[in-house]
């Protein structure tokens, strides 16, 4: 147990310690090639229209501070990862080889969602920053985006389904319920779910800590499971997002943005699933609401509000939506908003986590 606890720690620090040496590097390209938005604000929220009292509060926020921040988080897990990789295959011994987490059975399918996204996510930031004309001044279409996230979850719940034979999902205390070939669909419609929630991605530091916690939580499932790559893969990635915090924590140096976002959303939707009924009483996806307790009423907040435009004659539920911007614009400084969603979300994250541990002793 002790050489496993010493596994996931380790590429924790070691990710943290490649994201800070990185940074300047990041840094000084980011704002030699003026990767950030050339006009402050939405232009047009999600259920169309104005959005003055956002562009209100961010019109000096956006213009000057770079995009793509999120490039310090999957580099330093990718750096991190195959260093000790290639460590292992090359210099070789006993240590090193009990450090390395590559695995097909828990760890490829993560990692490949991380790339997918943050290659995705990149192209988008590129755009946004660089694109000229109509259709590429505002980054990837959003439904051009969804149709690539939910491509690739078509593609890992076909995975799952098919090759690792699952087509079942948890329910805490209470066994699991058999989906069939309806788990596909399934998969879709919570991995699009969970890439909505990146929407929490708006204040300095916000989406940093909420995603650290988060992730944190999935190692810990991962660790009592005895999914120890996968564990160390989560913890990886708590590493990345510590260093990326650690620049990102008010004033940011850059943003996250979707090179980030939709990488560690993509990755924490195979997360979910890789701990849940893949292994014997696992319960990762059943908590998922639970532990991402932040992500959904953000997401919930957005669906309200344009619910209530729509319906209500654009008579709006919230100042501004997603719920963040909400307190914003009700006068709470951003580093509260921030520091009051952390405290939130570990402990939503707490409950979570001993949900899913009580819950797979049933």
């Amino acid at each position: 147990m002790m050489v496993d606890f010493i596994k996931v720690i380790s590429p924790t620090a070691i990710a943290f310690f490649v994201g800070i040496a990185i940074t300047p590097i990041v840094t000084h390209y980011l704002y030699k090639y003026k990767c950030w938005k050339k006009k402050s604000g939405k232009g047009g929220g999600l259920g169309g229209g104005k959005t003055p009292i956002f562009d209100e509060l961010h019109k000096n926020k956006e213009v000057g501070t770079p995009r793509m921040g999120g490039i310090v988080i999957w580099a330093s897990v990718f750096i991190t990862t195959l260093s000790i990789w290639l460590l292992n295959r090359y210099v070789g011994g006993s240590v090193l080889e009990k450090l390395e987490f590559i695995s097909q059975s828990q760890t490829w399918l993560p990692l490949f969602a991380l790339l997918v996204g943050a290659t995705v996510g990149l192209v988008d930031d590129l755009l946004e920053v660089n694109g000229n004309g109509k259709y590429f001044a505002g980054g990837l279409p959003l439904s051009r985006r969804l149709l690539l996230v939910g491509t690739f979850f078509v593609f890992a719940g076909y995975w799952f389904y098919d090759k690792l034979d699952v087509s079942t999902v948890s329910v805490p205390f209470d066994g699991v319920v058999d989906l069939g070939a309806w788990f596909i669909p399934f998969f879709v419609l919570v991995g699009l779910a969970i890439y909505a929630g990146g929407v929490i991605d708006g204040i300095d530091g916000l989406s940093g800590g909420v995603f650290a916690i988060i992730f944190a939580s999935y190692g810990i499932i991962a660790l009592a499971q005895q999914q120890i790559d996968l564990a160390t893969l989560c913890a990886t990635v708590v590493g990345g997002l510590l260093a990326f915090l650690w620049f990102n924590i008010p004033p940011a140096r850059f943003y996250m943005t979707e090179t980030g976002v939709m990488g560690l959303t993509l990755m924490l939707t195979i997360t979910a699933f890789m701990t849940d009924t893949i292994v014997d009483g696992g319960k990762g996806l059943a908590v998922l609401p639970v532990i991402a307790f932040p992500l959904v009423v953000t997401v919930l907040s957005n669906i309200i509000q344009v619910g209530s435009k729509k319906l209500r004659k654009g008579k709006k539920v919230f100042l501004v939506a997603p719920l963040h911007h909400h307190f914003e614009a009700l006068g709470w400084p951003a580093y509260k908003v921030t520091m009051r969603y952390w405290v939130l979300t570990a402990v939503t994250a707490f409950v979570g986590v001993t949900i899913a541990l009580a819950g797979s002793l049933f």
